[in-house]
């Protein structure tokens, strides 16, 4: 039998979430009061399905299997899992989802796709089983990154978050569990330090966005897309390990390399940004850059399970 994830909101991460179901073999269905949405969403399914299939689909997948209800109420009968991607205003998402959780069965799992609030904050207007509505925080494209954070709150029961757990594996995800809530989560908290420093050196004229992406790209990245954070700094150390690079480089914790706080963003620092990013893009539409991107992250997984093949989940070693 198959599962059936309803999708609230469909923008580019909501589009995602409905490319990766529909790719593995789930039946979806979308609500979305714009009149245009089921047009763009199986527009945006089409142009990922290429490397959705180069990735490969399970039996049985296709873009036929996509609906669009006529309501909110009558998206959610019948689903196992439930995903909410209305725009990141904390009243909009609190309503939306009060509502879902008044329309939908108990045991059904009520996922948020926000990328900062809360959970506790999202359950506040939540009276039937507000402990299933949980914080399921992709990564865009949704269809091809793995990560889902998986965070709870007030009313969440570890029941809830391993229940979660098993939906999103079955969708080819690596959930996250976030031991305590906390604004941002993880990965986004980590992405908006790097964000903020960047925006510094632009606006201190040190670097043009092309200069600071080649330093990510030819970089840091690299390595990252491998190892992350503290298993590359391990490394630096030499064969004692973190240990030693600590010594050697803790000290410079304390020197003035980072400004965590943002620089204001003036008009002036916008124009920068702005055009240093559309002479990166040189005039290549959106959609173009999407398959290039695309067409690198399908095969730059194929290297990380490659390199890294025991992992198969986020508990013990990534």
């Amino acid at each position: 039998m198959s599962q059936q994830l309803s999708v609230i909101g469909t923008g580019v991460i909501g589009n995602g979430w409905i490319a990766r179901a529909l790719a593995r073999g789930w039946d979806v269905v979308a609500f979305d009061p714009d009149p245009e949405a089921p047009a763009r969403t199986r527009a945006f399914v089409a142009n990922a399905w290429e490397s959705l299939e180069r990735l490969g689909l399970a039996e049985g997948a296709s873009p036929e299997r996509l609906t669009f209800a006529d309501s909110l109420e009558s998206a959610v009968q019948g689903a196992d899992l439930i995903q909410e991607n209305v725009p990141e205003r904390l009243e909009l998402k609190c309503e939306i989802l009060a509502a879902l959780d008044a329309a939908t069965e108990d045991g059904v799992v009520i996922g948020s796709s926000t990328s900062g609030f809360k959970p506790s904050d999202l359950q506040r207007d939540c009276t039937r089983a507000p402990g299933r509505v949980i914080v399921a925080h992709p990564f865009n494209p949704v269809y091809l990154l793995p990560l889902v954070e998986l965070v709870g709150g007030v009313a969440t029961e570890p029941g809830h978050i391993e229940h979660a757990r098993s939906l999103y594996q079955d969708l080819a995800m690596r959930p996250l569990v976030v031991r305590r809530e906390i604004e941002g989560h993880i990965a986004d908290r980590l992405m908006e330090a790097l964000w903020r420093e960047a925006l510094h050196l632009v606006n201190d004229g040190v670097a043009t966005t092309e200069e600071i992406d080649a330093a990510v790209v030819y970089g840091c990245g690299l390595r990252w897309s491998l190892m992350g954070t503290f298993l590359t700094f391990h490394l630096a150390g030499g064969e004692p390990g973190m240990r030693h690079m600590l010594e050697q480089f803790g000290p410079a914790l304390k020197l003035p390399w980072t400004k965590l706080e943002a620089p204001e963003l003036t008009d002036e620092l916008i124009d920068k940004v702005v055009e240093g990013c559309e002479y990166q893009a040189a005039d290549r539409p959106v959609a173009e850059l999407d398959r290039r991107r695309d067409d690198f992250l399908v095969e730059l997984l194929d290297l990380v399970q490659k390199y890294w093949p025991e992992a198969e989940g986020l508990e013990g070693r990534i």
